[in-house]
């Protein structure tokens, strides 16, 4: 596999150059580490996705009588690899996206494809989107182009296990090599590359907490399709792991799989935005995030590559990722209080507020017919154990209350 990897990589720098390999001061001294990022979301769509879609449309278009329509179901990173690649080779492709689209994501996709790309709508839901590009490709004869199961897109994302070999430093050898994990493509391509020069547990793989289709399939030493999936991580969010993709990871141990929690993404995007000025989508933070939930005692003196997948962020999503990183970092909470109903109740309230303490939010009910009116309180906070001096005032002026923070289904209607 190697040699077409390596052909494919040179093949590719007729599009765009080697991401690059960069040591980072910051995280190598927060983690006592060399940490070495590698930039995917430096390519020309900000993302790995457009090497496979490049190294499929490669392959497909040298046969003797080559598709001339391609087609692609996605919403995200592979269809704006998809529409790049489409109008870098001249030939008409189509990209099926749900209905429930956001606008910016149309607009780029259109923008990379130009006059060589349609958009179309379709459906509520993935599947919908996925059937009708299926139809389409089946009734106009032309070929679909799969986001991560297929041995071309395999190859194709493998150029950055190449890339990294040439770049790492003379002499250095990486530890770990921190890699995200969505349908697969990425993980299976990077480790059948490299399978000969490093060790199997090098490598460790980062999903979100809320999509372990990769753990759970190892786990159960066959492909399992989850049930229920937190998008939050959009681009690593799979419901299924790919066939192609889990026959070449399933002899890695469950244990290699790291879950990331959707939050403490969040406190990755946060602080490579406000540190380092660099923009990532929350896949694109997850192999960052990992490095927290490994320790700096673990890490220490270690070479760790990580795979930085992607930087295509919507900055409408920012307040919210600003909100999950502080409730992960425990500085802001919300509580729900049933307060007296009395002149000055609000007031002894509130002087139980510390001076480090800030309302974000608060809404109060009173009750005409009751003693008691009922409080809505978002608190921020700069030290996260100003909450145990607060929830202390509240037992001790015996106030009912509940924290509500980590109340998923409460948090998604009132917060």
């Amino acid at each position: 596999m190697n040699n077409a990897v390596d052909d494919a990589r040179d093949a590719m720098r007729e599009l765009f150059a080697p991401t690059p390999l960069q040591y980072n001061d910051f995280l190598s001294g927060k983690y006592g580490a060399n940490i070495y990022l590698k930039r995917e979301d430096l390519t020309l769509v900000r993302s790995y996705k457009i090497r496979g879609a490049f190294n499929f449309f490669r392959k497909a278009l040298a046969v003797n009588q080559p598709p001339q329509r391609f087609v692609c179901a996605s919403a995200g990173n592979h269809a704006q690899g998809f529409a790049y690649v489409c109008r870098h080779f001249e030939k008409s492709g189509v990209v099926y996206m749900p209905v429930t689209t956001p606008p910016q994501k149309i607009a780029k996709t259109k923008a990379f494809g130009g006059a060589f790309i349609e958009v179309r709508l379709v459906g509520d839901i993935f599947d919908e989107c996925y059937d009708a590009a299926k139809a389409y490709a089946e009734s106009d004869g032309a070929m679909m182009v799969p986001p991560f199961d297929h041995a071309d897109i395999i190859e194709g994302q493998a150029t950055v296990a190449s890339e990294i070999v040439a770049q790492l430093p003379k002499g250095a050898h990486a530890d770990l090599m921190i890699i995200p994990v969505g349908g697969g493509g990425l993980s299976a391509g990077m480790t059948t590359y490299l399978r000969d020069q490093y060790p199997s547990q090098t490598f460790l793989f980062c999903e979100p907490a809320g999509a372990p289709s990769l753990k759970e399939s190892l786990k159960a030493g066959h492909r399992v399709k989850l049930k229920q999936v937190d998008n939050f991580v959009d681009g690593a969010a799979v419901a299924e792991i790919g066939e192609q993709n889990f026959e070449a990871l399933k002899h890695f141990s469950a244990d290699q799989v790291m879950l990331i929690a959707e939050n403490a993404v969040c406190v990755t995007i946060t602080e490579l935005l406000n540190i380092e000025g660099i923009v990532l989508e929350p896949a694109g933070a997850l192999a960052i995030a990992a490095l927290e939930q490994i320790g700096k005692s673990a890490l220490a003196g270690k070479t760790v590559v990580v795979i930085v997948s992607g930087g295509n962020f919507d900055f409408e999503r920012l307040p919210d990722v600003k909100e999950r990183a502080m409730r992960h970092l425990g500085l802001k909470k919300y509580f729900v209080l049933r307060l007296a109903q009395r002149p000055g109740a609000l007031k002894d309230f509130l002087n139980m507020l510390g001076p480090e303490d800030d309302i974000a939010r608060f809404e109060y009910l009173k009750k005409s017919a009751r003693n008691f009116g009922s409080i809505l309180i978002g608190i921020e906070t700069r030290n996260s154990d100003n909450f145990d001096r607060l929830t202390k005032a509240f037992d001790d002026a015996g106030l009912r209350y509940e924290d509500i923070t980590d109340n998923e289904i409460l948090a998604s209607l009132i917060i």
